[in-house]
């Protein structure tokens, strides 16, 4: 059976730095472009990266550029999520997700084209 988990959350000041990982166990990540997302209740999933496979090919939401860097481990089965100079707007419920289309080179970060997501790890910015 399949699981995608999410860890690496807790509080972190605005202008820090936190690493969110996302393990997947069940089958193989490797052929997978990988997103990390981010929603806070009651809103729409937002798009935050996404990687394709080895890694070649990474996109960015225009608000995270230049301070989070996502990068993927296929040997661990592992993405990660590098958030650096965080802002208080940055405070949200991450997820990570696989694209539903194997060896798909599509990074764009249209939540619907995800599928099985993990259950979310928290991040709240805050003095």
């Amino acid at each position: 059976q399949w699981q995608l988990v999410e860890s690496g959350g807790g509080s972190v000041q605005p202008g820090g730095s936190l690493g969110l990982s996302c393990v997947v166990s069940g089958f193989s990540l490797d052929s997978y472009v990988v997103g990390w997302f981010r929603q806070t209740p009651g809103k729409e999933r937002e798009g935050v990266s996404a990687i394709g496979n080895l890694g070649i090919s990474t996109n960015y939401a225009d608000s995270v550029k230049g301070r989070f860097t996502i990068a993927r481990d296929d040997a661990k089965n592992a993405v990660y999520l590098q958030m650096n100079s965080q802002k208080p707007k940055d405070t949200d419920i991450y997820f990570c997700a696989y694209h539903y289309k194997n060896n798909s080179f599509d990074t764009g970060l249209a939540a619907r084209n995800y599928d099985d997501w993990g259950q979310g790890t928290q991040v709240p910015v805050s003095e």
